[in-house]
């Protein structure tokens, strides 16, 4: 970045990094991130669970994941629009506190269909952080600290949702699991406290009443941006590849030859610190490598880490599933700070799109995995994922064929 370009940012009343509303920022997102995470996928390692417990299928089962990810995908296309006009500092308040007292009347739940609805509703009020996150770091931070601040959201993301899984399964060892549920719901409460705490005010935020005819057209126009259109296809697919691997390699480990528990089963997240990790140095390695390098790198990893997970030694698999995840939030990261910067006007929309987008291959591939558990074990859903990766790969490319806007 140019002095030039430095002084224009400044004169925006951008944050630069080192700056004290620079770290107050990042660790307000970092707990938003978290409480996302968290309270999103605490039931992912529950699912051979509810097959028992309830009598369901393993592709039923997956629906009170999915219920909440499907939900979160279609609220999020009118979070953002619903931020121009309330202010993203205000929506994301909302959206955590909800979801956390929504985790908390988990424990009043004791039937799939209770479960299911609740995880609805989770879904629904989570939509006001991810893509609202995004755009408030678009409008607040410079250029040279935006690709960093991501990485630590993302970051916070990949916490979360290791915490959320190993502390559920962990927690029901020695409770019901609506319980266990409760209980992070009150660590979403208080990490919540200290996100409407340290988070600043929007300084570059353009308060817009809200219109329908501008939340329709504003979508429209960015469905017609092929780069944008790219990205939104990256989110699909590799979201989708990344919540297959997850919600079936339990059942594959709590199988023979395994016989694994279900607490060291959840073990298997602990390979999120490699993705908070891995996030983090891939926002800071788009400046030396530029983004086209490492997208290209980013899923060459994935597919690399799927390959892996088909050998029988449970060592192998383990490093086969943090390889993958290494890869995956390398991606995330990179895509995600990438729609940011082709989208020159209505961020938040832009945002909420790719994220929809995310959360749509999450219900889609992570409900369509389970038919290919069913059909043909663990070989059949990595071929799956592997074709997804694959098919990625044909989007970074074109996308990397169009110009460029920044």
């Amino acid at each position: 970045m140019t002095i030039a370009e430095q002084q224009t940012e400044a004169r925006k009343g951008r944050v630069s990094t080192g700056t004290p509303a620079y770290r107050r920022i990042n660790v307000a997102l970092f707990c938003a991130g978290f409480v996302t995470f968290i309270t999103l996928y605490d039931l992912q390692p529950l699912l051979p669970l509810f097959t028992r417990e309830f009598g369901v299928s393993p592709a039923m089962a997956s629906l009170a994941l999915s219920s909440s990810t499907v939900s979160l995908a279609l609220g999020m296309l009118i979070a953002g629009t619903l931020s121009e006009t309330l202010g993203r500092r205000t929506v994301m308040t909302a959206a955590l506190f909800m979801t956390s007292l929504l985790a908390l009347a988990t424990c009043f739940s004791h039937s799939f269909e209770s479960l299911l609805l609740l995880r609805l509703l989770q879904g629904i009020a989570l939509a006001g952080v991810p893509s609202v996150a995004m755009a408030y770091l678009g409008e607040e931070m410079d250029a040279n600290a935006i690709g960093h601040a991501m990485g630590l959201y993302i970051s916070g993301n990949a916490l979360g949702g290791m915490s959320g899984r190993i502390g559920s399964a962990l927690l029901c060892d020695y409770m019901p699991w609506h319980s266990a549920i409760a209980i992070i719901g009150v660590v979403s409460l208080l990490l919540s406290l200290v996100f409407l705490k340290c988070l600043p005010p929007s300084t570059n935020f353009q308060k817009r009443p809200f219109q329908t005819g501008y939340l329709f057209s504003s979508l429209y126009r960015h469905l017609q941006e092929p780069g944008l259109l790219c990205l939104y296809g990256l989110a699909f697919l590799s979201m989708g590849g990344f919540v297959s691997l997850y919600n079936y390699i339990g059942f594959r480990l709590l199988a023979q030859p395994y016989s694994l528990s279900q607490f060291q089963v959840s073990l298997i997240f602990l390979v999120y610190l490699l993705g908070s990790f891995s996030s983090g140095v891939a926002g800071r390695m788009i400046h030396r490598f530029g983004r086209p390098f490492m997208i290209r790198l980013a899923l060459t990893v994935m597919l690399a880490g799927t390959a892996i997970t088909l050998a029988g030694s449970l060592t192998a698999i383990v490093a086969g599933i943090g390889i993958f995840t290494c890869g995956f939030f390398s991606a995330h990261a990179i895509a995600s700070s990438w729609v940011g910067r082709r989208a020159k006007t209505a961020k938040a929309q832009a945002s909420s799109l790719y994220l929809f987008c995310y959360y749509l291959g999450s219900s889609i591939s992570g409900t369509l995995g389970g038919i290919f558990w069913v059909q043909y074990g663990w070989n059949g859903v990595a071929t799956m994922i592997a074709l997804l990766i694959l098919i990625a790969f044909g989007v970074a490319l074109a996308l990397l064929r169009l110009p460029a806007t920044e």
